[in-house]
């Protein structure tokens, strides 16, 4: 006769569902889908540069690159015909073509990401707004959080990328955002009383042209 506490030790364990569906899909698409927004960017920034047809000058712009080199590196042939590259990865400092695409990338990461996993709940002591995308102090916060996440994920962060990222990077831009005086301060406090509101922000301080005329 067998055993019934090894027969029930032998069953397999059955785990209780999830809020997630499978995290470890979610990550790897999310990583597909920030690469090929990368990817986009770029032909984006490279199709709004002016192009220079091949000719006697390539010869002193040295070997085109490879497709198969990396992206970040600096281009001497784009450097060669004065242009620069992105002055910034800053989100703000984008034009209104590449910001879309950014923002579009970020709100999956978001929406998929961060709020499912450190979402927590609304209180008035931790307000969140469903249409933080309409705050651009949310969308910069959000966005360098997004790209640190990305920096310190990645295998060449070593085994403490994850940690520092929570540390250094997400710790900080949660108090910020969540706070009870943050920017969303008037927006939603209750899950169930959606609010957004933008608060006003101080008037700049005019010029001495402006102050001349």
């Amino acid at each position: 006769m067998s055993d019934p506490a090894a027969t029930s030790a032998d069953e397999p364990i059955r785990v209780s569902d999830h809020d997630l569906d499978d995290l470890a899909a979610t990550l790897e698409r999310l990583v597909r889908t920030t690469e090929a927004q990368g990817r986009m960017l770029e032909r984006l920034k490279a199709e709004g540069s002016d192009t220079h047809p091949a000719g006697d000058d390539a010869e002193d712009h040295g070997p085109q690159q490879e497709d198969n080199e990396p992206q970040g590196e600096p281009d001497p042939v784009r450097e060669a015909a004065g242009d620069p590259g992105p002055a910034s990865v800053f989100i703000l400092a984008l034009d209104n073509q590449a910001y879309g695409v950014e923002l579009h990338a970020l709100t999956a990461w978001v929406n998929h990401l961060l709020l499912p996993v450190y979402g927590r709940e609304i209180t008035t002591s931790r307000p969140w707004c469903h249409q933080w995308h309409e705050h651009p102090e949310a969308v910069a916060r959000l966005h360098a959080l997004w790209l640190a996440w990305q920096q310190f994920t990645d295998v060449e962060a070593g085994l403490a990328g994850p940690s520092v990222w929570h540390r250094d990077h997400l710790d900080p831009t949660w108090l910020q955002l969540r706070a009870p005086d943050g920017p969303f301060a008037a927006c939603t406090t209750s899950p169930n009383r959606p609010h957004h509101r933008l608060l006003p922000t101080p008037a700049p301080e005019p010029t001495e042209l402006e102050l001349a005329a």
